[in-house]
């Protein structure tokens, strides 16, 4: 399930029998990146199945792909997104991210030196 804006509706003049009386509704999928911004949205948006009558603004949750006909079971409908809940209230904590060691050059993560070590002259004697 992911969330989704209702932006608007669509009417059908011709439909396949089993659309006849649903409600399809223009969604705009939400992105982290716009929920952390205060402006939900973003996301490419789509058409859904609807029955529960949101209005235009309203955040849904809705479901995708088989899932979505599953509410007209045992009849098969053509359907590929279905509004299943609406979003009464939302709080979200956009995730902590560490701060990255700046990276120096020569320097591995573990802070040590790339370059090989110059051999000292008591270890070239013990391995002759």
């Amino acid at each position: 399930m992911r969330l989704g804006v209702v932006r608007g509706t669509v009417v059908l003049s011709q439909a396949v029998p089993g659309l006849a009386g649903v409600r399809l509704v223009v969604l705009e999928p939400v992105t982290s990146a716009r929920l952390a911004a205060g402006d939900p949205g973003g996301g490419k948006c789509l058409i859904a199945a609807d029955q529960l009558g949101p209005g235009i603004g309203q955040m849904v949750g809705f479901a995708e792909g088989r899932t979505a006909a599953s509410p007209w079971y045992p009849n098969d409908i053509a359907v590929d997104a279905y509004c299943c809940l609406i979003v009464e209230n939302l709080e979200y904590s956009p995730p902590v991210r560490e701060k990255q060691a700046s990276v120096l050059p020569g320097v591995k993560p573990n802070g040590r030196k790339t370059e090989p070590r110059q051999k000292t002259a008591s270890r070239q004697k013990v391995r002759q």
